[in-house]
């Protein structure tokens, strides 16, 4: 276990040092955010833009967008440009690639995502399953992909750039009533994970980033503590480990988390006492 953790520490200290040193030179000129005007994607927005990248946030709510924009402009000084896109709906990628045409695009965080369902539930049990299907779908999975056909042949092209793709640490087993979402991420990682072995010899870093507990909206706001970060805070940590591999958890205790999950029997994590737990859990912690 020590050794582990000092591999954890030592991959940490070299992607920290890595990323200091290239931060020009891998992302000089602009970032795209999807789900930018909150939680994880605002988050990295700020963080971004405060490391001297101007941005470009997508999401679906002009309002807030433009707010958002506002605030990272006065903040940080660099140009904002929002692009009002609904990823749960799959016509508005003309638009979207129209609008990003002439960028130099040095970072492509693909962050936006939706659960199936505000509490934890069985799948048939999803209310409007055939319509969360489609939007899970929309929304966790084409939407990755269509970004990355629309930002990595540029990428490509220059011989330089940076895709983080954002996963879940419930990715990391089978997850009983989160099975939807779960899957989702999954493929989030396994196809960042091909991408990366494609076009790493082109200098393309693509990472896949799977949180544990972080404060956001999708979260209902969760008190945050040594294991549940503020999306500031584990943004700011997952930048360090932007070197470190294919996959990462993001901070190290995510990464503990993470081992400690996996060596669980899963007989015991799919029981339906386990189910129950879990269910009684969140209905607490959101309030309902």
């Amino acid at each position: 276990m020590a050794l582990c953790l000092c591999s954890v520490v030592y991959r940490w200290e070299q992607g920290r040092r890595l990323f200091q040193g290239q931060v020009r030179p891998v992302c000089p000129r602009r970032t795209v955010v999807t789900g930018g005007s909150d939680g994880i994607g605002k988050a990295y927005a700020f963080e971004l833009a405060g490391r001297g990248l101007n941005v470009v946030i997508l999401s679906r709510t002009k309002d807030k967008l433009d707010r958002v924009a506002l605030e990272i402009g006065e903040t940080t000084g660099q140009k904002v440009k929002v692009i009002v896109a609904d990823f749960t709906e799959d016509d508005m990628y003309e638009h979207i690639e129209e609008n990003l045409k002439g960028l130099n695009i040095s970072v492509l965080v693909n962050n936006v995502g939706i659960l199936p369902s505000h509490i934890p539930c069985k799948f048939l049990q999803t209310k409007d399953l055939e319509q969360r299907i489609t939007k899970v779908i929309n929304c966790n999975v084409k939407a990755l992909v269509k970004m990355c056909q629309i930002v990595l042949p540029g990428m490509e092209k220059r011989g330089k750039g940076v895709i983080v793709n954002i996963s879940s640490g419930v990715a990391s087993v089978p997850s009983p009533m989160y099975t939807m979402y779960c899957a989702s991420k999954v493929f989030v990682e396994r196809f960042s994970q091909g991408l990366q072995a494609e076009y790493k010899a082109k200098r393309v870093m693509i990472q896949a980033v799977a949180p544990f507990g972080v404060s956001t909206p999708m979260t209902g706001y969760q008190k945050s503590n040594m294991v549940t970060l503020t999306a500031e805070d584990f943004v700011r940590t997952s930048l360090e480990y932007l070197q470190a591999g294919d996959k990462t958890y993001g901070s190290i205790c995510h990464t503990v988390l993470g081992w400690m999950v996996q060596a669980v029997p899963q007989q015991i994590l799919h029981s339906e006492t386990m189910q129950d737990s879990l269910l009684e859990y969140v209905k607490k912690r959101v309030g309902t």
